[in-house]
């Protein structure tokens, strides 16, 4: 396999992690030549304060792309008003192989119009604004990163090395990855269905003590009956009135969040336990394996067996 030529692109304000952590990645790989670009000449200032020098600038170079990489950062949207960085974008993407993002980067590859019509993901604090501005993006909130076509999105700051990493892993083979995973320290390789948080770091806290009553009632209790009846009885409110408060102080409905937490049972007995997924299914709520597979599915792009084959 001959050079395979990765081109990152920063700006002012892009996060460091950003580049350095999937950069580094591909050294460790081998076959990867990495080139950094920005649209000005000069070191380039990271949002922390930490300044690098680009190997070029999109106006000076000329060399091949097979792999391109905006990184994300605080500047992202007065990268975006650039309308030269923009158009070179678009039309280093069309000569590249595979064209990705880091965190918020994501926002300039949706400003250039890449990721029309694909799902995609960016950091979890960003999601909303992602699908307000594009609509015409599919943004999933959830994943670590989302290959859509010839497009990969991953979600925040460490979440590139996971993308670089599986990009290896489709170049090279999976015991590259792994190899440079180990090199590197990394815990385990997270594939992209990997959730980005749990259940409980992803809702608010309801100001309401009945509601937090009954949400911790959810989360003790999966197999429970959980259905918005009973949980309205317990929070002592009408079903309407609760479905109404809990999603607003929630941020989610009921069932989206009964669903969730039920998931994120279902991913602890896998990861810590040998039980069959018969009896994930009935302790963790979904019943049947069916509904089990088909949540996970759904929500982590991955089978039940999948995911304890990677994390159990």
């Amino acid at each position: 396999m001959g050079d395979v030529h990765v081109v990152f692109v920063v700006y002012p304000g892009f996060q460091i992690l950003d580049l350095t952590g999937p950069h580094e990645v591909f050294q460790q790989a081998g076959p990867y030549k990495v080139t950094v670009v920005s649209a000005a000449r000069g070191p380039v200032v990271a949002d922390g304060g930490l300044a690098v020098t680009p190997d070029s600038t999109i106006d000076t170079y000329g060399g091949p792309i097979d792999t391109l990489v905006v990184a994300g950062g605080s500047g992202k949207f007065a990268a975006c008003d650039d309308d030269r960085l923009i158009a070179w974008l678009q039309g280093a993407a069309a000569r590249s192989r595979r064209v990705a993002s880091v965190c918020t980067g994501a926002f300039l590859l949706a400003k250039a119009g890449l990721l029309d019509g694909h799902r995609a993901c960016t950091h979890w604090g960003s999601c909303d604004e992602l699908a307000v501005r594009h609509p015409e993006v599919e943004v999933d909130p959830a994943p670590i990163f989302v290959r859509s076509g010839n497009i990969w999105t991953s979600a925040g700051v460490t979440a590139g090395m996971d993308l670089a990493l599986a990009m290896v892993e489709d170049d090279l083979g999976a015991e590259a990855a792994r190899t440079i995973a180990r090199r590197l320290v990394m815990f385990v390789q997270r594939p992209g269905g990997q959730a980005q948080f749990s259940v409980q770091l992803a809702t608010q806290l309801p100001a309401r003590e009945p509601l937090r009553e009954v949400q911790a009632w959810i989360d003790e209790h999966p197999a429970g009956d959980l259905s918005v009846p009973a949980l309205a009885t317990r929070a002592g409110m009408s079903e309407r009135h609760f479905t109404r408060v809990f999603t607003a102080q929630v941020g989610r409905s009921p069932g989206s969040y009964v669903e969730a937490a039920r998931l994120q049972a279902a991913r602890r007995m896998l990861e810590t336990t040998d039980a069959t997924l018969e009896s994930v299914a009935r302790t963790c709520g979904f019943g049947t394996v069916k509904t089990l597979h088909r949540s996970f599915k759904r929500i982590l792009s991955v089978t039940p067996g999948q995911y304890r084959s990677h994390f159990g």
